[in-house]
């Protein structure tokens, strides 16, 4: 029997569409400065990569996270399963963001877990439909929530999945919930023998993509799952009972993440003062270098200068700092020798 989501539209549901309509509208009609464009990329990528990973047990905090992203991987002290899982997530992130398909597969989703689960299981297994049973476990408590399909079941049941989401029966299905549904399918058949969840909310951001929700690639579900690991699990054993639970759960989290992305957006503009027309302050090369470290470390002092620009005289970052100033994207603290810099 093909595969049909049954669920129901609830106040809830509405509710929180609305939300993410209001808030898309808002952030991707905002005229932001190409830096802060970056920047709020780069924070969509660094919380993927960390939360992500992190939902399922990794131990390395964010700050290592970040020097995995930016190549500097042998500085961090970990687990090499923990290092090894970020590595990948970061790699199943450039896969989503440089996708030229115009549809999940049953071949998509088996790539992407071929890279979530790189050098982590047997290569057998990598991107593979399983030959044995699995359960879903809450990582949490360690407890068995349920029993997913018998392993000569998956293919036939993820075939279904793909017959459906590929058919005119989604096309009216907000894609929220074509996303929502997407992570419920993988992580219910859990086709794999690892990386399932991580496959699951990789393809459910992939949907999202792929059905002109992107929204400039700003958000991260992952740390909203994180901030709060029971009631994820709790969402997803109560989803398996009935859809439209897990889908409540799944739309309140992108619209609380986007609704917090449209008032830093709202916030930004008013502070640098945005021009409707314009549309953009002028930020040289070294200015950015400057904001992209205040975003990194929160603070600026002088003894900063000659790290962050060997070769150039204290003098000329201080005029790079006093057009930041003037533009009001930084303030200044203090009027000593201890005085510093941060992001207004």
């Amino acid at each position: 029997m093909a595969f049909n989501a049954k669920f129901a539209i609830s106040s809830n549901i509405l509710k929180s569409i609305s939300q993410i309509e209001n808030a898309k509208a808002i952030i991707e009609n905002s005229p932001l400065l190409p830096l802060y464009e970056r920047q709020f990329k780069n924070d969509a990528f660094l919380k993927m990569a960390h939360f992500g990973t992190a939902v399922e047990g990794n131990k390395l905090n964010l700050s290592n996270v970040k020097k995995i992203i930016d190549g500097k991987g042998e500085e961090v002290m970990g687990k090499e399963r923990d290092i090894q899982e970020v590595i990948n997530y970061r790699k199943v992130i450039n896969y989503i963001d440089n996708f030229s398909k115009k549809q999940i597969s049953q071949d998509v989703i088996k790539e992407i877990n071929g890279i979530v689960c790189e050098k982590l299981v047997d290569p057998k297994y990598a991107g593979n439909y399983r030959d044995k049973q699995n359960y879903f476990v809450n990582l949490v408590t360690e407890e068995k929530i349920f029993t997913p399909p018998a392993p000569s079941e998956v293919e036939g049941k993820m075939l279904e999945f793909e017959e459906f989401l590929n058919s005119p029966l989604t096309l009216d299905i907000h894609p929220a919930l074509k996303a929502g549904i997407v992570h419920d399918r993988i992580v219910s058949i859990h086709p794999f023998v690892d990386g399932n969840g991580r496959t699951a909310r990789a393809s459910a951001t992939l949907s999202l993509y792929l059905d002109g929700y992107d929204i400039k690639k700003f958000f991260s579900l992952e740390e909203y799952y994180d901030q709060d690991i029971l009631e994820y699990y709790k969402a997803i054993e109560n989803g398996h009972k009935d859809l439209t639970i897990w889908l409540e759960y799944f739309c309140q989290g992108l619209a609380i993440e986007l609704v917090q992305i449209k008032e830093r957006v709202l916030k930004m503009l008013k502070e640098v003062r945005i021009k409707e027309k314009s549309g953009q302050i002028f930020i040289s090369e070294r200015q950015e270098k400057i904001v992209d470290f205040l975003n990194s470390y929160q603070r600026l002092k002088n003894k900063d200068f000659k790290k962050l620009f060997p070769d150039i005289s204290e003098d000329t970052v201080l005029r790079d700092l006093k057009e930041l100033l003037k533009n009001k994207i930084i303030a200044k603290h203090g009027s000593t020798k201890n005085s510093y810099y941060s992001l207004k």
